[in-house]
């Protein structure tokens, strides 16, 4: 875990001379430009400190994952379709192929044009722009799995529990976890627009609030929340990568 957690010395050196170039932009140019980095910091403890503003962050958190949950249990079933049945596969696959090529912009006009409920909306929109990458990953590591390591294993007559324990989930699970990670950074991108309109709360919401007082410290503070809660979040699924393929680490052990 800790390994995990490690910052090599290029990454400080990169974000500090960042920081620099910042810090020093800003004694040059108004707040609304560039803020000072105090001002920002101050700004992002402030949203801890408020109960209401961290329930703004805790709001949009839930967005994301809520959104990801349903894009996860959808994709999984349109890939176990899409994986048994080949007349399935020559349909749906073309259809998430377009599906991706769709803008978010355009499916928060349409959940505007179709649905009343801004929840809804930002869940709809959520799940329509992280469905293919969801898809197309859990069916790809389905299809990985080796025609001749299956015909073994069914050489053995294992029950359906044990061929999708012993082979079948130790070969798409990296693949779930990966598209997880990739989605976590797509989702944090997607919901900021889906908050944009019609909510009244989250950070999207409060990003607009910025905007409109021209509050350059508050938005980029806004803006680091969101960045903290996706690389948290993208942690932890590590973490439960590590602790779940842990076997993995021991075949290149020699264990």
């Amino acid at each position: 875990m800790w390994r995990r957690l490690a910052v090599n010395k290029e990454t400080v050196i990169a974000f500090g001379g960042l920081a620099l170039a910042w810090q020093i932009a800003s004694a040059f140019t108004p707040p609304y430009l560039f803020p000072s980095i105090p001002a920002i910091v101050e700004r992002f403890v402030d949203i801890f400190a408020s109960g209401s503003l961290l329930l703004d962050a805790t709001a949009t958190a839930a967005r994301i994952l809520g959104g990801l949950l349903g894009a996860f249990l959808i994709g999984a079933l349109l890939a176990f379709v899409m994986a048994k049945w080949e007349a399935a596969n020559r349909y749906l696959y073309p259809l998430q192929h377009f599906n991706q090529g769709i803008p978010a912009l355009s499916w928060v006009v349409i959940s505007i044009i179709w649905f009343k409920t801004t929840e809804f909306r930002i869940w709809f929109i959520m799940v329509a722009t992280t469905l293919p990458a969801f898809t197309f990953q859990i069916l790809d590591s389905y299809r990985s799995i080796s025609k001749d390591l299956l015909e073994m294993a069914l050489s053995f007559r294992p029950s359906r529990y044990d061929l999708a324990r012993t082979l079948i989930l130790p070969t798409v699970v990296p693949g779930i976890l990966t598209a997880w990670k990739v989605n976590l950074g797509n989702a944090s991108r997607v919901v900021v627009v889906a908050e944009l309109v019609g909510a009244t709360g989250g950070v999207g919401y409060q990003l607009l609030q910025m905007q409109q007082l021209f509050d350059m410290a508050g938005a980029l503070a806004w803006t680091l929340m969101l960045v903290l809660f996706v690389l948290v979040a993208q942690q932890v699924i590590t973490l439960v990568e590590d602790r779940v393929l842990r076997y993995r680490a021991s075949a290149e052990r020699g264990i």
